[in-house]
């Protein structure tokens, strides 16, 4: 099981494919009254696909994204495709970077040279880390057909194997956002003697509270809470319960598939209901392009199936060890007390970030790198 170079070249055809697959797009109508407010707009998908047809060039982004180092290795049943960047300074951290859905190792193109090189922004070189950044099993480069489906528990333990018996790093440091912040708090309560501490943008907390009550910030957590499971959980239900019924239509409509994904960026980030204002339409295709051309957006709903139908492993009863940053983002989907999370986790350090969402590698990069340097700082 070692490491192999791998290069990013997506076949002339697939490409053609998708040309023609959005010369022919079929419309719908559209729900009169304000747009965004039942889904994505049909005048921003008709600019988007535009732009998509007439502009973007995936050979640039792909060109961009061959200038990582990257790798890809067969270990438990999966071909895992990491990017793996040394850092630049006297004595770099391993850290492991985990994207999550509908995100993939776009989100870190800003963030990762904040990371390996912290002197060429500013930094102190003494802060510098080797980054270890895999999509995830069953997302991009890291799918392929009928492969095993894993699991957010299974995913850690698989990355632990990666960091320590594949790659020799026995200490590390860990980082994620979405499902990454769920895999690196599993890390963080099965495989604490090998972390340093662990990074996440997203708290891993139970949901099933109670109908209010406490304090001030823990009924405004119950509210959100109530709000987001009614209004934003659809694409949940269905991703967790019947995910090979969507994948038919999102892995024959490129239009479909970036009407699902694009919708995410808008929602779940701090854009104010401009989408554009944190992401331009090169990002936001390009994100959309591993999903298609991989042919992997059914295979990266399995998260969602494996955590419905099973129960989640940390809690009160199995903590995360590992010592903890929480940055929270103004607009992240949730915001959990502090005090529920020192339940769970051991929070070192809990940071109120000014700005900045869901997507926080790609919304604010600077303020994310600032933090994830301070905290790993003292663990060194």
């Amino acid at each position: 099981m070692t490491p192999e170079p791998f290069t990013i070249e997506v076949a002339d055809n697939i490409l053609a494919d998708l040309r023609a697959r959005l010369d022919r797009a079929r419309w719908p109508d559209e729900i009169p009254g304000e747009p965004w407010r039942y889904g994505t707009d049909l005048a921003y998908m008709k600019s988007l696909v535009a732009h998509w047809r007439e502009r973007y060039d995936w050979r640039a982004q792909e060109a961009a994204l061959n200038r990582w180092r990257h790798f890809t290795v067969p270990i438990d049943g999966i071909d895992l495709h990491f990017v793996h960047e040394p850092g630049v300074g006297p004595s770099p951290m391993p850290l492991l970077l985990s994207h999550g859905w509908p995100g993939s190792i776009v989100e870190f193109q800003r963030l990762i040279p904040m990371l390996t090189d912290p002197a060429r922004f500013g930094g102190d070189p003494a802060d510098a880390f080797t980054v270890v950044a895999p999509s995830l099993p069953g997302y991009g480069f890291s799918f392929r057909p009928n492969q095993p489906r894993l699991g957010i528990t299974q995913i850690a333990d698989l990355f632990a194997r990666l960091m320590t018996d594949l790659l020799g790093y026995r200490r590390f440091a860990a980082q994620g956002g979405d499902w990454g912040a769920f895999i690196t708090s599993c890390l963080g309560a099965f495989h604490a003697p090998s972390l340093a501490g662990i990074h996440v943008t997203l708290l891993g907390v139970r949901r099933d509270v109670g109908p209010g009550g406490g304090t001030e910030e823990e009924r405004a957590y119950v509210e959100e809470l109530k709000h987001f499971e009614r209004e934003e959980t659809g694409y949940q239900w269905i991703q967790g319960t019947k995910p090979q019924t969507l994948a038919y239509g999102l892995s024959d409509s490129p239009v479909g598939l970036a009407a699902w994904i694009v919708e995410k960026f808008r929602t779940w980030s701090d854009c104010g209901g401009d989408v554009e204002r944190r992401f331009s339409k090169d990002v936001l295709l390009t994100n959309i392009m591993l999903y298609w051309v991989t042919g992997a957006i059914g295979s990266s709903f399995w998260p969602y199936y494996d955590r419905r139908h099973s129960r989640w492993p940390i809690g009160e009863d199995r903590p995360v060890t590992a010592p903890t940053a929480y940055a929270r983002f103004p607009r992240e989907i949730l915001h959990p007390p502090r005090a529920w999370a020192e339940r769970v986790y051991n929070i070192q350090r809990w940071t109120a970030m000014p700005a900045g969402g869901h997507f926080a590698a790609l919304e604010e990069p600077d303020a994310l790198a600032a933090d994830v340097r301070a905290f790993f700082r003292g663990l060194r």
